[in-house]
């Protein structure tokens, strides 16, 4: 960065000695000025008398000198001109013009990214970066290149590109988890990306690529997080949670499922008093769907009785607290969630 800088005003400082070194330079002196003003004075003297002659006689004698005077002007080396200047002043604006542009398409797009995040700048590299890949991938019909490709496009936004470069991809190797996943998302998507309205068949298909690409890679963090946006958008919030909340097991810095979590809860939430006790009151411990959390173990591989999970939630047991004041309604709605996710385990 810091070479960049001192090069750019390396850049600045050569425009701006080629813009001023010729309007700093003297204009040359004419040797012959005086001679030159002579001449000139005594044409024009010259031609005013012809134009006013009224003895004809005089004529020849006048338009003889007139003859000589043009021809001693002619005889005088050219006068310095002042638009010398003003060509090479021109010529240095139009060169420090170019340098200009040259150094702003080289270095103004990395203070450009130096003040974006990590993320967004990655993003413009990508896309920068697209048109070199694409040749790559289209010249050597290359696996690896051609998910190159679809990943700088997928990530930055050229979703078309994407397309391309992922299904080229699976022709080369089916079984290729991200462009699977990442295909699929985009069918899913189409909708919100042209407004036309998504067909069953596609959508089926849609999910069939992310579920596939789950299986194929469970421990991909990216995979748990396409698969949970499938599961809700095809209603299945539970299975969806459960995805998403291994998302953020395999990437605990991930933030993408944040607001779809929230979304969930609030519709199960709505849905189900008892999911609204458990998140109002045991989320934050076992986990979103159950499954433990940081504080709380699992609750779905948990083998107590009714009446004893009853008798905990009442009392409270070791770091566990006592929830004393729940209603007999939000009680009974409670253990009813937590024997249905005991029964279907973790």
């Amino acid at each position: 960065m810091i070479l960049s800088l001192i090069l750019l005003a390396l850049i600045l400082l050569a425009s701006l000695g080629l813009v001023l070194a010729p309007l700093r330079a003297s204009v040359p002196q004419d040797p012959d000025a005086a001679e030159r003003d002579r001449l000139l004075a005594e044409r024009d003297r010259l031609y005013a008398e012809l134009t006013a002659l009224e003895d004809e006689q005089r004529r020849p004698d006048l338009e003889r000198r007139a003859a000589l005077t043009l021809r001693a002007l002619d005889a005088l080396p050219p006068a310095p001109r002042s638009g010398q200047t003003r060509a090479l002043a021109l010529g240095g604006v139009a060169v420090a013009a170019l340098l200009t542009v040259a150094g702003a398409l080289t270095f103004v797009p990395r203070w450009q990214l130096a003040a974006l995040g990590p993320g967004e700048a990655q993003n413009v590299r990508d896309a920068l970066a697209l048109p070199e890949l694409r040749r790559r991938a289209e010249t050597t019909g290359d696996r690896a290149a051609y998910l190159a490709w679809g990943k700088a496009a997928f990530d930055s936004g050229q979703y078309a590109q994407a397309v391309t470069a992922y299904g080229n991809a699976l022709k080369l190797d089916p079984r290729q988890p991200e462009a699977l996943r990442r295909l699929g998302i985009l069918l899913l998507t189409r909708p919100e990306q042209t407004g036309q309205p998504l067909r069953p068949e596609d959508a089926q298909q849609a999910f069939l690529l992310i579920r596939t690409a789950a299986q194929l890679a469970p421990q991909d963090p990216e995979s748990q997080l396409l698969l949970g946006f499938a599961l809700a958008r095809f209603g299945q919030d539970e299975e969806a949670l459960t995805a998403l909340e291994r998302y953020r097991t395999l990437d605990p810095k991930g933030r993408d499922a944040d607001e779809l979590i929230t979304a969930i809860r609030a519709r199960q939430n709505e849905a189900n008093p008892g999911l609204r006790v458990y998140a109002a009151s045991c989320a934050s411990c076992h986990g979103a769907s159950g499954g433990g959390g940081a504080l709380g173990p699992s609750l779905r591989a948990s083998s107590l009785s009714r009446d004893a999970l009853r008798a905990v939630i009442v009392n409270g047991k070791g770091a566990m607290p006592a929830f004393p004041n729940l209603g007999a309604a939000e009680l009974r709605a409670l253990l009813d969630v937590l024997e249905r996710w005991q029964k279907e385990g973790p």
